[in-house]
C-alpha cells in the first residue's frame, strides 16, 4: 500500500549564490531561482491547529537560504541535490522535488533548470 503524502509548495525563492565553472562565473554572484514541492503528512495539523503539529516550512526556507547564499558549486545539479538533503535529511520530508534555474544562462533562454526528485532512501 502507498503511502500518501500532502504536498507544501514554495514558489520561486530568488536567491544568489556562486554556481559555475566559467571565469566570468566565479567573480560575482549569480541569480537562481528555486522552487520546492515537500512532501509531508499534514493531517494532524490539520485536525488540530496546531502550529507545532505541522512542518516547519519557515525554519527550512531559512536554513536553505543560508546553504545556498554562502556555497559555491559548478554545477546546479549539486545545488539541487544539497536543498533536497536538507529538506530530506535535516527537516525530514518524506520526498521532496527540487527545482533550480538559472536565469539568464543561457542566451535566447528566460532560464535554464534542474527539476530531481529525492527521498529518505537517496540519503542512505
Amino acid at each position: 500500500m502507498t503511502q500518501r503524502m500532502d504536498t507544501i509548495e514554495i514558489d520561486a525563492l530568488r536567491l544568489r549564490c556562486i554556481i559555475g565553472f566559467s571565469a566570468h562565473e566565479l567573480k560575482d554572484k549569480q541569480d537562481v531561482v528555486i522552487s520546492l514541492r515537500i512532501g509531508t503528512d499534514m493531517r494532524r495539523a490539520g485536525e488540530t491547529d496546531n502550529p507545532d503539529d505541522a512542518f516547519n516550512y519557515r525554519t527550512l526556507t531559512k536554513a536553505i537560504i543560508e546553504h545556498v547564499e554562502n556555497s559555491h558549486y559548478a554545477l546546479v545539479e549539486k545545488l539541487a541535490a544539497e536543498i533536497a538533503r536538507i529538506c530530506v535529511v535535516e527537516y525530514g520530508a518524506g520526498w521532496v522535488q527540487v527545482r533550480v534555474h538559472k536565469p539568464g544562462a543561457l542566451r535566447f533562454s528566460d532560464s535554464v533548470g534542474v527539476v530531481i526528485e529525492r527521498t529518505p532512501d537517496d540519503f542512505r
